[in-house]
């Protein structure tokens, strides 16, 4: 009888052995599901490069977005608006304080109203309307009115703290629960197989994360270390701006921007609150006087103030005193996107010119508005190579508005800054005494000038306009070989100017977007 318990204990352990097995396998499994699955977080964690586990957002995101400035976050609202599931990952969340960014032109504010973020610029954050320019030249002064009479009352520019926009974007986008807005840096764009599959970013506590959409969304400001992968950038560096705050006084124009065409360079005066006066001192080059040893305060001091409005004088020389000065270092970059399979530039990533005119904003918001538009029919972004190929109509229907803004703002400021060469300096005196014509020499190019007309050939005919009444005033009594010679070279020297801008841009896109391709391209079949 006892072999039949040794065999019973042997059949009891052969069991167990199985149920412990069975046991092991089902923990190991759910073990394995938790640490590749989703977990309380909402994270995937995904092994790295160096074969650690880095935490992934949840794929159920359809467009992430690099950046949360002017560009970022307006974006970030209307695709939400629009039901699109987006994350935007942003540097910094604490208000940006800056020098540029604070005016808005009224064709910007037109398309902030297509948005529906026209509230974010207003009483709220005690923003100015502004109606038109004051341009300054040796005392004498020209006003430039916006033609705004078939508008209503409400569309003007706009000028303002740039920061106080932004945080008020920003708080739109939180209404929105379909849009997750993180403070994190954006490493590196996630490739494969040539197709930008999402980001890899640090979140606020350091840690290394990944999120990944159909459509990675690039506008990470001027300062851009992601454009290298989806465009051709080629960065100028024409001047450096130095900014102070003019406080309690009040513009010999109220609601109106003042340009001074100062020596060396223009020196700009606008409203950025009820009770403040921005200033901008244009530096040619990259270097300025240091700040930190008193050479730029001599140099605001004994250069630029003599050049200042009297109106002005001691509320600058006060602003100088208390020594709050800021610099910033102006950039200027022609569009060459690279198509890339599931991704885009923006804003100032992608495309940036002087800031002497204001029109940054006005066609980050104007490309906005054309890419919402061009998304709006489709309800599947996972076809990488189809999006990518229908989206290359983007580049070219953002020329009208982007060309006519970048070179006028490139044109204007070689035409007003200082020149020993006697021939600029006759296209600079021809090209105030034209605006100051009135009628359609002033309506012409300040409707060009504030977004609302934006027709490249209207800016070309205009500018040789100023050209050709530079040497007509030449010939006047009667020619010299002197003054011919002289015109010759102000005609040459106004192709000069703009020519180079103008193949900076593309003849073709600027001129002729309608002969094209990529123009008429449709929406991929869903």
């Amino acid at each position: 009888m006892d072999y039949q318990y040794v065999l019973g204990g042997v059949l009891v352990s052969l069991l167990g052995s199985v149920f412990f097995m069975i046991i092991n396998t089902t923990l190991s499994g759910e073990k394995k599901k938790v640490s590749n699955g989703v977990n309380g977080n909402g994270y995937v964690w995904m092994p790295s490069q160096n074969g650690s586990f880095v935490p992934d957002i949840a794929r159920g995101t359809d467009v992430v977005i690099v950046g949360a400035g002017v560009a970022g976050a307006a974006l970030a609202y209307t695709l939400g608006k629009e039901g699109r599931r987006v994350h935007v990952i942003e540097r910094d969340l604490s208000e940006p304080d800056r020098i540029v960014g604070e005016l808005l032109q009224p064709g910007g504010y037109l398309k902030l109203i297509e948005l529906g973020l026209e509230d974010c610029a207003n009483e709220s954050i005690d923003a100015q309307k502004v109606f038109g320019y004051v341009l300054y030249k040796n005392g004498n002064a020209t006003k430039l009115s916006y033609p705004l009479e078939n508008y209503t009352s409400d569309i003007a520019g706009r000028s303002f703290h740039n920061g106080r926009f932004i945080q008020k974007m920003r708080e739109r986008i939180a209404t929105l629960k379909n849009v997750t807005l993180e403070q994190g840096t954006v490493t590196t764009l996630i490739e494969e197989k040539g197709t930008i599959k999402g980001v890899m970013y640090k979140n606020k506590a350091g840690e290394e994360m990944r999120s990944y959409a159909p459509l990675t969304i690039v506008c990470d400001g001027c300062f851009s270390n992601l454009r290298r992968n989806l465009c051709t950038p080629n960065v100028e560096n024409p001047s450096c701006f130095v900014g102070l705050i003019l406080e309690n006084c009040d513009l010999p124009h109220a609601n109106h921007g003042h340009v001074i065409l100062g020596d060396p360079s223009p020196i700009l005066f606008y409203p950025i609150s009820g009770t403040e006066v921005r200033c901008l001192v244009d530096v040619p080059g990259t270097k300025v006087p240091s700040v930190a040893n008193g050479e730029m305060a001599k140099y605001l001091t004994n250069v630029v103030a003599p050049q200042v409005p009297p109106q002005l004088s001691k509320a600058f020389l006060a602003s100088v005193e208390k020594g709050n000065i800021r610099t910033m270092q102006n950039k200027s970059m022609p569009a060459h996107p690279q198509p890339t399979p599931g991704a885009i530039l923006l804003g100032d990533a992608f495309n940036m010119r002087h800031p002497l005119t204001g029109g940054g904003m006005t066609v980050a918001l104007s490309d906005i508005v054309l890419l919402r538009d061009l998304l709006r029919p489709l309800t599947d972004l996972n076809d990488a190579p189809a999006l990518c190929e229908y989206l290359e109509s983007f580049y070219t229907l953002r020329k009208p508005v982007s060309s006519t803004i970048n070179t006028l703002a490139g044109a204007l400021y070689k035409v007003f800054c200082a020149s020993p060469d006697p021939a600029r300096q006759e296209m600079r005196e021809a090209c105030f005494d034209y605006l100051s014509l009135g009628g359609l020499c002033a309506r012409g190019p300040i409707s060009l000038l504030s977004g609302l007309n934006p027709r490249p050939i209207h800016l070309f005919l205009h500018f040789f306009a100023v050209a050709v009444y530079g040497v007509g005033r030449l010939m006047i009594p009667f020619p010299t070989p002197k003054r011919v010679w002289l015109g010759t070279r102000l005609l040459l020297g106004a192709s000069g100017i703009i020519f180079p801008i103008i193949k900076g841009e593309g003849v073709r896109q600027m001129f002729f977007p309608a002969t094209i391709p990529a123009y008429y391209r449709a929406p991929p079949l869903q």
